[in-house]
């Protein structure tokens, strides 16, 4: 008889004395990881040097690829492979100085019994803190448990004590005492009335979610189970980006002139070139405004309340970026769509709700947002960003840390100084987006805004909600800040009320943070109330963050 072919599994389960093991998460697109392989460099020889004054080395259990010169960790695969090989109790460090593709590691990760640490580097150059928040809300989703820590240089006392507690102990705790549980009992009556009828509406005739596409850039923690969202009167519609493609191509070249001519009259501007591969060009503008038009166009056929385009990864390999398409989607005033058969006007004076990414968590807030701006008769108009920086300035002679929000896309025109004539669109970064397109451009107005975040954690949904004044910080310095982030996105500068810098690091579980404003102070406080006991009659778990007068 002839033996069976038992698989042999290797055993990797002693781990180094005095060592910590770390791995490296990078994207998916070889280009991304050649230019942001230098910073991702820096910051673990940073990382080396701090672990070795406390004692212990670092062990990185995989090399730099001389072939594909980086050292990330860049498909899926790869990274099941090289877990293979670290011990399963070891003390590993998730080492985050770029955008990443958290699901390459999160199989390792699932499995992995010793203590986790993620790091990030404090820096806007590339967007390690976005890649840290993703990563994190994917554990948390996944309920794994980890500590996190961030730092400018690795030397500070910040960052020291807190490796030095988790070599000693295995976790990290944080401050998180701005964190309160909603009592709805305290919120006003007629916000309170407003929010719970709007929540039983929304059970009761329930919503479309149209989704081109789940699971962008290995975002994880973005894919929100039917069973969740069903339970809160939230359905999905879920669409193919090829079905996109296609509907792009039915719309004429003189409907996307039509949306061209709108913005230029509007005072939109649009920095144009000649070559494809590095400027903004006119045909790549003209593919998106048919873009616009298509996602409108399927949106309405399937009676969607608010969508989601991809973009990666097959998109951009076909089509111009869809970040001015998203945009335009998310303001109430933009170039009108027409129904083919009927000629009639789609979404007549309303938003389209667009949540970048797929993010399907800013997909519900997105949706939230939306009919509670409207029922108190604000503008709609709301927006994710990512979390990518912050600084600490001298404001009004007070001392605060005030947030650089920025996002690729779904910025809308009324969040910006001037609107669309304060708008330009900028070709995106080469890196990332291989086919080119503009953005919507500007920098965020002043004013009050309501902040907010849907995750899943304990297997539940939960919402993070807390109040921001956007500010104006000086051209000269506006300038400075794009051009130490991406100087062709969207930005805004924020201070959150009552919740510091390691506050929302240490607490938030998501790359993104939805954002809408409110033309006052007191109506902001309302909307809020309002926004909160809709989310509580929907079944969501709702937190309080910082200073907070409802609630």
């Amino acid at each position: 008889m002839k033996p069976y072919l038992t698989p042999h599994i290797p055993d990797v389960s002693i781990a180094e004395p005095a060592a910590v093991y770390l791995i490296a998460s990078g994207d998916l697109r070889l280009s991304a990881n050649q230019v942001c392989w230098p910073a991702q460099r820096n910051m673990e020889e940073q990382i080396g040097a701090a672990f070795s004054k406390a004692g212990y080395k670092v062990i990185r259990t995989h090399p730099y690829d001389a072939d594909l010169d980086h050292g990330f960790i860049w498909s899926q695969r790869m990274g099941m492979d090289i877990f293979q090989t670290i011990p399963p109790n070891a003390p590993l460090v998730v080492a985050v100085a770029v955008w990443q593709y958290s699901y390459h590691v999160l199989a390792g990760l699932r499995d992995h019994q010793g203590p986790i640490l993620t790091v990030a580097n404090w820096s806007g150059q590339w967007p390690g803190l976005v890649g840290l928040l993703n990563l994190n809300g994917s554990l948390t989703k996944m309920g794994v448990p980890y500590s996190t820590i961030w730092s400018e240089d690795f030397t500070d006392p910040f960052f020291i004590d807190g490796i030095r507690a988790w070599l000693k102990e295995g976790k990290i705790e944080h401050d998180v005492r701005h964190v309160r549980d909603l009592n709805s009992a305290k919120l006003p009556a007629r916000e309170f009335e407003l929010g719970s009828a709007l929540a039983k509406q929304l059970q009761f005739e329930k919503a479309i979610l149209g989704i081109f596409d789940e699971g962008c850039m290995g975002m994880y923690n973005a894919i929100i189970d039917d069973e969740l969202l069903n339970a809160c009167g939230i359905y999905k519609e879920r669409l193919s980006q090829s079905a996109l493609v296609a509907a792009m191509r039915q719309v004429s070249d003189d409907e996307a002139k039509a949306a061209r001519l709108w913005l230029d009259n509007k005072g939109m501007r649009f920095i144009t070139g000649v070559d494809e591969a590095t400027e903004l060009t006119d045909a790549q503008i003209h593919e998106q405004f048919k873009m616009y038009i298509a996602a409108m166009r399927i949106a309405n056929s399937f009676n969607c309340d608010a969508i989601g385009i991809q973009y990666q990864q097959g998109l951009k390999d076909l089509v111009a970026a869809s970040d001015l398409a998203e945009g335009l989607l998310n303001n109430v005033e933009r170039p009108p769509v027409f129904d083919e058969i009927s000629g009639e006007e789609l979404y007549l004076g309303q938003a389209l709700p667009h949540f970048n990414e797929v993010d399907e968590g800013a997909a519900v807030d997105a949706l939230v947002t939306n009919r509670v701006w409207t029922a108190m008769g604000l503008d709609p108009a709301n927006t994710l960003h990512d979390i990518r920086w912050g600084k600490r300035y001298s404001i009004d002679g007070e001392d605060q840390f005030v947030w650089i929000f920025e996002i690729s896309g779904a910025v809308p025109a009324s969040h910006l100084v001037g609107g669309y004539a304060g708008a330009v669109s900028e070709r995106q970064p080469p890196m990332y987006f291989r086919l080119g397109g503009g953005t919507l451009k500007g920098v965020s107005k002043p004013g009050e805004i309501v902040w907010s975040r849907v995750f899943v954690m304990d297997g539940e949904l939960h919402a993070d909600i807390g109040r921001g004044t956007v500010i104006a910080l000086p051209e000269s310095e506006v300038q400075a800040l794009w051009a130490a982030t991406t100087e062709q996105w969207p930005m805004m500068h924020a201070v959150l009320h009552g919740v510091n810098r390691d506050q929302l690091m240490a607490r938030h579980k998501a790359n993104h943070i939805q954002v809408a404003y409110a033309p006052d102070a007191e109506t902001a406080d309302l909307a809020l109330a309002a926004k909160s006991a809709m989310f509580a009659e929907m079944g969501i778990n709702v937190h309080l963050c910082g200073d907070i007068k409802v609630g």
